[in-house]
């Protein structure tokens, strides 16, 4: 199960004084596996900042941000040992994603996948593995992993669910 997550969204009166909108869980959820998935906290298109929306992230859970916009979320790797290694598995946990295309089936770990975003990544809690093509390194809480387009994997090595923090900003060229 995914750890529960508080969001506090703010807004603004028509009188222009600041107060709470909503706050508790994001609905946002997308539980790929056990201990494994997705919290969509907010997003935004191309269309910039929308101050006037009450919730950014009522959208599909789709792995990639918007075109031109970008996804800031919390996800959480299952435990170690947990059988998360499922090539099968993954290849439908990506098509659940909307990111079949993204997932690259023949990696070195079978969740390998790349999007066309530069991915700002915050390791919260455990100790996790971030596998590339060519190298790994393991992330302790508060390492911070700057994703530029690149093959990637993560994989958790610690006995508890790991969850990391990510701000997604779409870089799709269009012609």
């Amino acid at each position: 199960m995914l750890k529960t997550i508080r969001r506090i969204v703010t807004t603004n009166t028509a009188d222009g004084r600041s107060r709470i909108l909503s706050d508790g869980p994001s609905p946002h959820v997308l539980e790929s596996a056990p201990s494994r998935g997705l919290i969509d906290m907010w997003a935004m298109t191309a269309h910039g900042p929308d101050t006037e929306t009450p919730d950014g992230a009522e959208r599909p859970i789709v792995l990639a941000p918007a075109a031109g916009g970008n996804t800031f979320r919390i996800f959480q790797l299952p435990p170690a040992g947990s059988g998360d290694g499922d090539r099968v598995l993954s290849a439908s946990v990506f098509e659940r994603m909307g990111a079949a295309d993204a997932h690259d089936a023949g990696g070195r770990h079978p969740n390998m996948h790349c999007t066309r975003s530069i991915d700002y990544i915050v390791l919260l809690s455990g100790r996790v593995k971030l596998i590339l093509d060519e190298d790994e390194t393991i992330l302790e809480p508060f390492d911070v992993v700057i994703q530029r387009e690149t093959n990637h994997a993560w994989e958790n090595l610690s006995d508890h669910p790991a969850q990391l923090i990510a701000v997604l900003i779409d870089t799709s060229r269009t012609a």
